[in-house]
């Protein structure tokens, strides 16, 4: 399951998160997304769990939780859709 985690800090890195998720189970995958130019952590990332039972306990018990100060925002990350890119923009404002 893949799963997305909101609200971290910014200094955090992708083993401190993996370590905090690999305490409910095998972690294939751990990604912070970072600015493209700057390089800075946008503070989200993405987490992917082969096991479902273990990705649903952890986002049950880490949503809402501290780390480093900052209150987790954990659930099941949903799909990229077309309009995911367009950021806002409509037809319209061309």
């Amino acid at each position: 399951m893949n799963i997305y985690v909101g609200n971290l800090h910014y200094g955090l890195s992708e083993d401190d998160l993996k370590n905090v998720f690999l305490e409910y189970g095998d972690v294939d995958s751990v990604k912070i997304i970072t600015d493209k130019f700057s390089g800075r952590s946008k503070g989200f990332g993405f987490v992917d769990m082969p096991n479902d039972e273990e990705a649903q306990r952890a986002i049950d018990e880490l949503n809402d939780t501290d780390l480093k100060g900052r209150n987790m925002k954990v659930n099941q990350a949903r799909a990229k859709t077309e309009n995911d890119n367009r950021r806002g923009y409509n037809s319209y404002n061309r």
